[in-house]
C-alpha cells in the first residue's frame, strides 16, 4: 500500500490537476476558482475566478492560461493582466456542459463534455469532441464519445480520451493538421451500457474513468469514479495497480518536482448540490515509481 498524504483540503470538488512552473494547479467547481500550489500545499494561490465554473486547464505556446467555462459553454484564455477573454465559444457545438481537456504543444485544445444534463438525470446519449484551435476557430474532430472525459496526448502524438460512460479509453492518432484519425479502443472495460438512465447506466460500468494522467511506461493512471480508487493501466486493459483512496477520486495527474507524485483529486461524491454545500474536497499525493510522460 501507497501512502497517501493531503495536500489541500477544506474545498468544495477539485478536478483537472496540472503541474505547471513546478506548481500543481485544480480547479475548484463551486468555489468557482482556479488555484495553484507549491508540491506540499504552501503559497496557495488563487489564479483565476471563473463565475461560470473552471473545467478543464491547460496553456498556450505563450503561457497563458486556458480554461474551461463550463456553465456558459466558453474556454476562456487569461491574458497577462490578469484577464480573462473569451477564447472560444462552444456552445453550438456541445450538448452537455465543456468538461475535461489536453492542450497540445501548439496550443491546440480537445475538450470534450457532458453531452447531456448528467446533474439533472438526464437520458445519456453520445456526443462530440472537439479541436479549438489557437486563433480560437472551433471544430469537430470526433463523434459517438460517451462521455469524454479525462484525456493526455502521449510523446508520439496519440491522444488517449477517457469515455467515462463507454466503459473504455478510446485513441487517436493526431495529424499534423489537428485531425484525428485510426480511431481504436485502448482499453476497455466492458461493453456500453445498454440502459440509457443515469443511474442504470452507472450500474453497468465495471470502470468509469475519469481523469487521468501518462507515465513514462506507457501506462495511464485513471481515476475511476464510482470505486473510490485509481487504477495503473497498460494498453489493452490489463490493470498493473489499484490505489484505493477511502474515498470518491474524480482526477489523478503526475507531477512534482522528480515526476513521480501522483496528485488525486477527492472528494465524497459528486453530487452538485452536497459538494457546492460543503468543503469536503482535498487534493491527495502519493509517490510513485515512474514518472510522468506526456501532456498534461
Amino acid at each position: 500500500m501507497r501512502e497517501i498524504s493531503t495536500v489541500l483540503d477544506g474545498l468544495s470538488y477539485l478536478e483537472c490537476p496540472r503541474w505547471h512552473e513546478d506548481r500543481i494547479w485544480v480547479s475548484d467547481f463551486y468555489t468557482h476558482q482556479v488555484l495553484s500550489a507549491r508540491e506540499d500545499g504552501s503559497d496557495l494561490r488563487v489564479e483565476a475566478e471563473v463565475p461560470g465554473q473552471p473545467s478543464g486547464l491547460g496553456w498556450l505556446p505563450d503561457g497563458r492560461l486556458l480554461v474551461v467555462s463550463q456553465h456558459d459553454s466558453r474556454l476562456l484564455r487569461r491574458e497577462p493582466d490578469g484577464s480573462l477573454a473569451t477564447h472560444a465559444d462552444l456552445s453550438a457545438q456541445v450538448t452537455g456542459e465543456p468538461n475535461d481537456m489536453v492542450v497540445d504543444e501548439l496550443g491546440r485544445a480537445f475538450v470534450g463534455n457532458f453531452g447531456f444534463d448528467l446533474m439533472a438525470g438526464a437520458p445519456v446519449a453520445p456526443t462530440v469532441l472537439l479541436r479549438v484551435d489557437p486563433d480560437g476557430v472551433v471544430t469537430q474532430v470526433a463523434d459517438d464519445m460517451w462521455f469524454p472525459n479525462g484525456s493526455v496526448i502521449t510523446d508520439d502524438g496519440v491522444l488517449l480520451v477517457d469515455e467515462t460512460f463507454g466503459n473504455r479509453i478510446t485513441a487517436f492518432d493526431i495529424g499534423a493538421d489537428g485531425a484525428l484519425g485510426n480511431r481504436r479502443v485502448w482499453a476497455s472495460f466492458g461493453g456500453l451500457p445498454t440502459d440509457r438512465d443515469v443511474q442504470a447506466a452507472l450500474g453497468q460500468l465495471a470502470v468509469a474513468p475519469d481523469g487521468c494522467g501518462m507515465d513514462a511506461e506507457g501506462a495511464l493512471w485513471v481515476a475511476d469514479a464510482l470505486a473510490g480508487r485509481v487504477l495503473r493501466i497498460r494498453q489493452g486493459g490489463e490493470v498493473l495497480e489499484e490505489l484505493p483512496v477511502g474515498t470518491g477520486v474524480f482526477a489523478c495527474v503526475l507531477g512534482g518536482s522528480d515526476g513521480r507524485t501522483l496528485f488525486l483529486c477527492t472528494a465524497p461524491d459528486f453530487d452538485r448540490t452536497a459538494r457546492s454545500a460543503a468543503r469536503e474536497a482535498q487534493l491527495r499525493s502519493c509517490r510513485v515509481d515512474v514518472p510522468h510522460a506526456g501532456r498534461p
